[in-house]
């Protein structure tokens, strides 16, 4: 069980190409209720503010390596032979060098859903989100009442919708092939055609769905992404839905967290699963079906469900997606994988 007292930290999002002016970083508590979460994961972890420390001078300077030559297993060891130090007689830990490996992404991955379930939104950016899907919803209903699938003995009184984590923005498209020649994987990046033609072919979608694109439209260059779509797949962004000044009010940062919001609650969810943003959606999701007893929605429909549209499934459909509960570390949360299981 961990007991530790962390400083509260700030959140930042990870950019490529020139968009370095969206990279401030913002605090937790605009984004988290602290309180909120400190009681929630009391005895498990917990956050501190740095003008609490009894004593802000004395510190714990810890050296991380860094280049090629630190790997994620000398990381793991450095962590283990730190918990056998003097280390817990410090209030500040000092991290000093440049590598890619943090310490929370050797937690097994229970552990992390746990700090999860403690992370709660302030309500400014949940009343935001609430906007958002109740726009979704209302057009869903209108479209539904027009259409046999809003037949008599049908209620209305929930539309279901998708939400599609579409990755296609400039950022993305430059960093994910580099990823592929990298990784020699080629299931990273996916053209708009191929989303569009893989979530048309998700299994038991119904004649008529209404789908939330998720996209940072700043980033993005092609402005065709609601052309294409099979018949009676209805997308929407955030212009045609009409909620583009909800976000236009709130920076980079908090754009993406009323975006996480409303594809967390999503009916049917469909990200990238190397992407962060769309693994920790799933990581929320795949809790909440946990909860309703299911481990599994292999061959099943269940509620929630998740996919990956970069990886072909069912009927060439994309890849149901659940994640690994008992996976001992965070890399295919933090760096992606094509080996996910439903």
């Amino acid at each position: 069980m961990l007991n530790r007292t962390l400083l509260m930290p700030s959140l930042s999002a990870s950019l490529f190409y020139k968009e370095i002016d969206l990279l401030h970083p913002i605090s937790f508590d605009q984004v988290f209720q602290y309180e909120r979460f400190n009681s929630l994961c009391n005895r498990f972890v917990r956050l501190g503010r740095y003008s609490d420390l009894g004593n802000q001078t004395r510190k714990y300077d810890l050296r991380k390596g860094s280049g090629r030559k630190w790997t994620v297993e000398r990381d793991l060891e450095q962590l283990k032979q730190s918990s056998r130090g003097p280390i817990d007689k410090y209030q500040v830990i000092s991290m000093a060098g440049k590598n890619p490996f943090l310490w929370h992404d050797h937690w097994p991955v229970k552990d992390y859903a746990r700090v999860f379930e403690c992370l709660v939104l302030v309500d400014e950016i949940a009343k935001e989100a609430d906007k958002v899907v109740s726009k979704i919803r209302r057009i869903g209903r209108k479209l539904r009442s027009k259409t046999n699938f809003g037949a008599e003995g049908s209620s209305l009184s929930h539309a279901p919708y998708v939400a599609i984590h579409m990755r296609v923005e400039i950022d993305w498209m430059i960093h994910c092939k580099k990823l592929e020649q990298r990784s020699r994987i080629s299931q990273i990046c996916s053209s708009k055609q191929e989303i569009m033609e893989r979530v048309g072919n998700i299994v038991g979608l119904g004649s008529t769905a209404i789908v939330y694109l998720a996209v940072a439209d700043s980033l993005l260059n092609d402005s065709s992404i609601l052309d294409g779509w099979k018949r009676g797949l209805v997308p929407f962004e955030k212009k045609k839905l009409g909620v583009d000044g909800i976000y236009k009010k709130h920076s980079y940062l908090i754009q993406s967290a009323i975006d996480y919001e409303v594809c967390s609650r999503a009916d049917i969810f469909v990200g990238n699963s190397f992407s962060t943003f769309s693994s920790l959606i799933v990581l929320e999701r795949t809790q909440r079906v946990i909860r309703r007893g299911i481990t599994s929605s292999c061959g099943i429909d269940v509620r929630w469900p998740s996919y990956a549209y970069n990886i072909p499934g069912e009927s060439n459909g994309p890849q149901k997606w659940m994640t690994n509960m008992s996976d001992s570390n965070l890399k295919a949360i933090s760096y992606g994988s094509n080996a996910i299981s439903c």
